[in-house]
């Protein structure tokens, strides 16, 4: 890759992999549907401008957008944010790092027949494993709800792009991604407004609201569509395996949780099978090294269907 699009790589590593530390912030001082209004609401007044030109590509997918909208953000924003407010943010993190693995096998029980070699087998099972270690705990006297929470949240995002690819192909991801956060924004308008706090929050929870509007979501979605142009989706993906490392170690820095052998054992196990079930060694070993910018901006690569995890 260019030195532009390491750049853009790290970027996104970090801008996707801190939502959770500032989720964590943030429920401490605003209630969930707060919470996810500001986020949505302040996503979608960014991102509309870039995306009203295009916005005519929406008309005749309701029914599908609204499925996607409901997987990737109504549904996940909400039992993340909840779920924090009893599970450390680099628990949350890591848990929702599984999200490759419940896609392949989403993808499986719903028509998917693609041959899983031993090494993909492995890797399912070394994730699985992971997270088998990491929610132990909690369901044996812990949270076993807020556990439950994040693996829901897990699947809606693995659900989301198998319900892109097969819907919304011809939709372009950025009037897409706009859309579907001012359609979360109007569902959590009036719980937002119902539950809206009766005093100004502290100043770290406002900061943790805008940075998960502002930086999080608006900056994040506009990052990652130029590192797709600069890279290609396949490559331009690779990042969503360096996030958990990023929650984990915002996590243990800023807000004291802390790094367990547990912790450590779940991320490897989580990280090698998310890589392994995917296949991510065999598509990085079969690209061609010298394909140019040219050559990666493919439209098609720019289809929600492709973008796997998103503005987490």
């Amino acid at each position: 890759m260019s030195p532009r699009a390491w750049f853009l790589f790290a970027l996104m590593s970090l801008i996707w992999g801190i939502p959770y530390l500032l989720i964590k912030v943030a429920v401490d001082g605003v209630s969930v549907p707060v919470l996810v209004f500001a986020r949505t609401a302040a996503g979608a007044l960014l991102l509309l401008p870039f995306a009203l030109s295009r916005l005519g590509a929406l008309r005749g997918h309701g029914r599908p957008l609204l499925a996607f909208a409901a997987c990737e953000i109504i549904g996940p924003w909400w039992l993340l944010s909840d779920a924090e407010r009893h599970l450390s943010s680099s628990m949350a993190g890591l848990l929702i790092a599984a999200v490759p693995i419940v896609a392949v096998l989403l993808a499986r029980l719903t028509g998917d027949r693609e041959r899983l070699g031993a090494l993909r087998w492995t890797g399912l099972a070394a994730g699985l494993a992971g997270v088998a270690v990491l929610a132990a705990p909690q369901v044996n006297g812990g949270s076993p709800w807020a556990v439950t929470e994040v693996l829901l949240t897990a699947l809606g995002y693995a659900a989301a792009p198998l319900i892109a690819a097969r819907h919304l192909r011809d939709v372009p991801t950025l009037p897409l991604t706009a859309g579907c956060l001012a359609v979360a924004a109007a569902c959590y308008a009036v719980p937002a407004a119902a539950t809206w706090p009766a005093r100004m929050p502290d100043a770290e929870v406002l900061a943790a609201l805008a940075g998960l509007g502002v930086i999080c979501t608006a900056f994040g979605f506009l990052v990652f569509f130029e590192l797709i142009r600069e890279a290609g989706a396949s490559r331009a993906m690779v990042f969503t395996y360096v996030n958990p490392a990023v929650a984990v170690a915002a996590g243990v820095t800023f807000l004291g949780e802390p790094l367990t052998g547990t912790v450590l054992a779940a991320f490897v196990l989580i990280l090698c099978g998310s890589v392994l079930a995917t296949g991510r060694l065999d598509r990085t070993a079969d690209e061609p090294a010298g394909r140019s910018r040219r050559d990666l901006h493919d439209p098609a690569e720019e289809r929600p269907g492709s973008t796997g995890q998103g503005g987490r």
